[in-house]
């Protein structure tokens, strides 16, 4: 299909084109500017939210914490925003977390993982999975139920959840779902998508590339903590649910872990929204297609959850 007419005044202005930035202008100012232009959509009103830390070996990593209810205890969700693991941040989605409490009926608990280049992986994975370990082990603190844990992620974000959910796997502990929209998974930035998709729209080949330039740590010292689609065996994974989007360098990635999934005996659901781009939940548009999209991965929640 062709793109989507929503986001045709976004993509007929070429500086939303996302490319690698100049290197004379400072990283917090490109952060800035791409932080705003991440639009929240619906902003729910919810029961309580609250802004607190986790606190880890050397570092406290800030989460917030959205409650749809008054109840005691709930399900949770754990989740990781995207932004190429370079910008973005609990603020810029705000808006998808309490759509998600709101709909799922659960705690959302979105996590402040430090960014990178200044933190590169495992770092992020470290922060997520740490504070994941925190809410299971305080689990009365937080108000959820340890046994109902689901992890929601998009983009750079659903590679931190996957990383995460293996090394969760491989802990015994058990999660309930997956859930991720458009993840960004390959450094290698060269499937047959990453080529189609190279010049976007909107998300460049190059920019991708850049992104997991800054990301990944060259000294390989990673304590084990895979990359998501250097994984083997999924066959512990939770449910998952990915959605892709048709015009999107990072589509045949999404794919190719529904395929692994599915090979592995893991129930995976796979859905490729036509005429959509990369990023489309925190863009300044509205579609059928997006909102369908969305409310069907918090039913598929849901019913993990509960």
């Amino acid at each position: 299909m062709p793109i989507d007419p929503c986001f045709a005044d976004l993509l007929s202005d070429p500086r939303n084109t996302v490319r690698p930035p100049p290197d004379h202008i400072p990283l917090d100012r490109v952060r800035q500017a791409a932080d705003r232009a991440m639009d929240q959509g619906k902003v729910p009103d919810l029961e309580r939210i609250v802004d607190g830390t986790v606190q880890l070996p050397g570092r406290d990593i800030a989460i917030r914490h959205y409650r749809p209810s008054a109840d005691a205890i709930l399900p949770a969700i754990i989740f990781c925003h995207g932004g190429g693991f370079v910008w973005g941040s609990i603020d810029t989605h705000d808006g998808i977390c309490r759509r998600l409490a709101s709909e799922t009926g659960a705690a959302v608990i979105s996590v402040g993982y430090r960014l990178a280049p200044e933190t590169r992986f495992p770092g992020p994975v470290d922060d997520v999975h740490g504070a994941l370990k925190d809410m299971i082990r305080n689990a009365p603190q937080y108000g959820i139920n340890p046994d109902a844990i689901a992890l929601f992620g998009d983009s750079a974000g659903g590679a931190i959840c996957v990383s995460v959910a293996a090394l969760a796997a491989r802990a015994g502990r058990n999660l309930r779902h997956l859930g991720l929209f458009y993840p960004a998974l390959d450094p290698a930035c060269d499937s047959v998508s990453q080529r189609t998709f190279a010049d976007g729209p909107l998300l460049t080949q190059e920019a991708m590339a850049w992104f997991w330039t800054c990301y990944l740590d060259t000294s390989e010292d990673r304590d084990g903590t895979p990359l998501p689609l250097e994984l083997e065996d999924f066959s512990s994974f939770p449910p998952t649910t990915i959605n892709t989007a048709e015009h999107d360098p990072l589509r045949d990635e999404g794919e190719a872990l529904h395929r692994r999934l599915l090979a592995n005996g893991v129930v995976s659901d796979l859905t490729c929204l036509p005429g959509m781009i990369h990023g489309f939940l925190s863009l300044p548009v509205t579609s059928p297609v997006i909102e369908n999209a969305f409310d069907e991965a918090a039913a598929k929640l849901r019913i993990s959850l509960n």
